[in-house]
């Protein structure tokens, strides 16, 4: 293992140790546990001269945004790390007219109180005001920014875990300032966070390299996929023109049919299983529970006779392949195997392909769905408005 790779716990492996501390205490938290005894334990509202949050001034009014100087930042921007821009600014004049907002200086802590960023966190790498959504924190002499940050992203489960509502969960100002933060000595804070500013960083690295050698993978993945599809096994076959330009030269003694004729496409459902007012369970699969791997979770199972109309129905065996945007760009399509019950019924967003026995394998027309080519093509014959745009069957058809 490379010196760099060392330095992070690989998958499965036991959590990273540290030498312990002489002497713990409790620290009253139940989730916090016990605490070095030497560490002291600080309420927000007692450690922090600085608490507060902001205003959203009138979206529709040009004259709050148009020409704005001043970064405002809403919740979204917000991203468990250092924060070193925003999208949004607002004018002096929006500043003026709601008291609220207040400008943060660099080091700030923002917090997201509510909505879907619930719990993010922040370090503010420049000067900025917030909406109502955002607790900023800052101004303390008992605390440093970085070990703050770093201790609210540790705790942010259990933060959140304090939240109260319904639909929407709200952890308050109230909350956060209630508080208590673990206190070691401010030393001790800055070698905690210069740690985990090194260990973090590394991670950082590995995770890109990670991601880079995904992508490549996938690319060569998808040039397999396609030379085995149009072309064979055989580099040395003897080759002939298909007549169709996307697909070029095939292996001579290769065959091209357009797929509505080797293929059922979106059959009519079969009465010969079940009646239609049947009370059997069957796997229902939106589009949620298909992968863009091609898996599929079939643990979801409904009464038939609630789904028999309105929703799109197969069997094993069928290719299930997305219509919409963005689920068939993003390659959502799946060989049926190992449903559940004899028949199923999934989104009306699914075209279904049922290849005609011994004729074409399902696998290979399972593969054909995962081609670049297919996509491409597929992408090109979609129809609809933006955002709702589908592709229709008679793509696949004449394919």
């Amino acid at each position: 293992m490379s010196a760099e790779l060392s330095q992070v716990a690989a998958p499965g492996a036991p959590a990273l140790s540290w030498k312990p501390y002489p002497a713990y205490k409790d620290s009253g938290v139940e989730w916090l546990g016990k605490v070095p005894e030497h560490w002291d334990l600080r309420r927000v509202s007692r450690s922090f001269s600085l608490i507060g949050s902001g205003a959203t001034p009138e979206s529709g009014n040009k004259k709050y945004y148009e020409t704005g100087v001043i970064h405002w930042i809403i919740t979204g921007d917000l991203n468990d790390g250092i924060l070193e821009s925003c999208e949004k600014k607002i004018t002096y004049e929006a500043f003026e007219k709601y008291t609220a907002l207040k400008i943060y200086p660099k080091g700030t802590i923002l917090i997201a109180m509510y909505g879907a960023t619930i719990g993010k966190v922040s370090l503010l790498n420049f000067e900025a005001c917030t909406n109502q959504a955002c607790c900023a924190l800052g101004g303390s002499s008992f605390f440093i920014d970085k070990f703050t940050f770093y201790w609210f992203l540790a705790n942010k489960r259990n933060i959140v875990n304090l939240s109260y509502g319904g639909g929407q969960p709200n952890i308050s100002q109230e909350i956060i300032k209630s508080l208590k933060l673990t206190c070691p000595p401010v030393e001790e804070q800055r070698s905690i966070a210069r740690y985990l500013d090194d260990r973090t960083r590394k991670m950082d690295s590995l995770i890109e390299k990670k991601q880079k050698l995904i992508e490549l993978l996938k690319e060569e993945r998808a040039a397999v996929i396609n030379q085995a599809v149009t072309k064979g096994l055989d580099p040395g076959a003897p080759m002939r023109d298909s007549g169709v330009e996307w697909l070029g030269e095939i292996p001579k003694n290769w065959e091209v049919k357009k797929l509505k004729w080797v293929c059922s496409i979106n059959p009519i459902k079969s009465n010969s299983f079940f009646s239609r007012n049947s009370e059997e369970l069957v796997t229902f699969l939106p589009m949620e529970k298909v992968s863009e791997d091609g898996k599929i979770d079939t643990e979801l199972k409904r009464p038939l006779k609630d789904l028999w109309n309105g929703f799109t129905y197969f069997e094993d065996d069928d290719i299930i392949v997305a219509k919409i945007t963005p689920c068939f760009e993003n390659g959502k399509s799946a060989l049926i195997t190992n449903l559940g019950s004899k028949i199923g019924f999934g989104s009306t967003e699914f075209h279904v392909i049922r290849p005609k026995k011994n004729i074409i394998l399902n696998e290979l027309l399972y593969y054909l769905t995962k081609t670049d080519i297919f996509m491409m093509l597929g992408e090109a014959s979609m129809t609809g408005a933006a955002g709702q745009k589908r592709v229709p069957s008679s793509f696949i058809e004449n394919l």
